[in-house]
C-alpha cells in the first residue's frame, strides 16, 4: 500500500511540475505507431510495405529528424534537451514478424531509429510473431529498443469488470512485471517504458506501473506529444494505410485525418 501510495506521488509531481528547466521548453512531436506490414492491406491495422518505405522517404526527404522514444522521453524526465523542430518518434507495437521482414529493411536504409513493445508471451509461439533471435537480431543493429506492452495484452477494461479487486491486483502486477522480467532476462537491456495494451490506462494502471519502476507509459491519441503531456500518458498516431500521401503530410504538421481505432 505504501508503494502505491509513494508511486501516486510520483505521478503528482510528474504531471505537476517539470523535473529540470529542459522541461519547460515548448516542442510539437508526433510518435507514429505501426503494427504490422505487408504487400496489400489485409486487416486495419496492416501497412502496405510501399506505403511504409514512402513514409519514411518522405522524413528523409523533407527535413524531418527521427528521434528514439528515449531521447523524448529523457526530455520529459528532466534529464535532456526538448526535441528539435520536424523531430519524430517511430514505434511498434506486438512485434509482428513482418518487423524483420518488411520494417527492418526500410529503416536500416534511413538509420532511423524504432522503440517495440512487445508482449513476450507470442514470441516465440504465436505464428505473426517474431522470435526471441530475430528481437536479438533487430537489437544487435543498434536501432531498435525493445520495451513492454505487458506479458499477454489483456484488455484491463474488460477484466476490471468481472474480477474482484484482489483479482485484478494480481492480474495487473503479474502484466507489469513478468513483462519487464522476462524481456530483460531474454534481451540484457533496461525495460522502463509500457505502451498500454488497446490504448486502455487509468490512474490505477499508471500508479501500479510506476510502482514497478516504469518510468513512461504510453496511449493512443491521434495528436502530437507537447510539453504540457505527463511522461505517463504520452499520445501516439495509430497509423493505418490510409495515412498516405497527403494524409501523412497533414498528420506531420498536426492536422491529422480523424480515424476511429476500432479495429485496434
Amino acid at each position: 500500500m505504501l508503494r502505491t501510495i509513494i508511486a501516486i506521488v510520483v505521478i503528482i509531481l510528474f504531471q505537476a511540475a517539470p523535473f529540470a528547466v529542459y522541461a519547460t521548453e515548448s516542442f510539437r512531436v508526433p510518435i507514429l505507431l505501426y503494427h504490422r506490414f505487408g504487400p496489400t492491406v489485409a486487416d486495419g491495422m496492416t501497412i502496405t510495405t510501399p506505403v511504409f518505405e514512402a513514409q519514411m522517404k518522405y522524413l528523409h526527404d523533407n527535413g524531418y529528424k527521427v528521434i528514439p522514444l528515449r531521447e523524448l522521453v529523457d526530455h520529459y524526465r528532466g534529464k535532456a534537451p526538448a526535441p528539435g523542430p520536424k523531430s519524430v518518434v517511430i514505434v511498434e507495437d506486438d512485434a509482428h514478424k513482418s518487423v524483420y521482414s518488411d520494417m527492418l529493411p526500410i529503416v536500416n536504409k534511413y538509420r532511423y531509429p524504432v522503440t517495440i513493445f512487445v508482449y513476450p508471451s507470442a514470441i516465440s509461439n504465436a505464428k505473426y510473431a517474431m522470435t526471441w533471435e530475430q528481437l536479438r537480431d533487430l537489437k544487435k543493429t543498434g536501432l531498435f529498443d525493445i520495451q513492454s506492452h505487458t506479458y499477454w495484452h489483456p484488455n484491463f477494461k474488460k477484466e476490471k469488470k468481472k474480477l474482484s479487486k484482489s483479482a485484478l491486483d494480481s492480474l495487473v502486477m503479474t502484466q507489469l512485471i513478468k513483462s519487464k522480467a522476462r524481456l530483460q532476462t531474454e534481451l540484457g537491456s533496461k525495460v522502463d517504458m509500457i505502451a498500454w495494451p488497446f490504448g486502455i490506462y487509468d490512474d490505477y494502471l499508471i500508479a501500479k506501473a510506476a510502482e514497478v519502476g516504469y518510468n513512461a507509459t504510453f496511449t493512443i491519441e491521434r495528436r502530437h506529444a507537447s510539453a504540457s503531456d505527463s511522461v505517463f500518458k504520452l499520445p501516439r498516431y495509430l497509423l493505418v494505410n490510409a495515412d498516405s500521401n497527403k494524409a501523412f503530410i497533414q498528420l506531420l504538421e498536426g492536422n491529422a485525418v480523424k480515424r476511429g481505432d476500432a479495429a485496434y
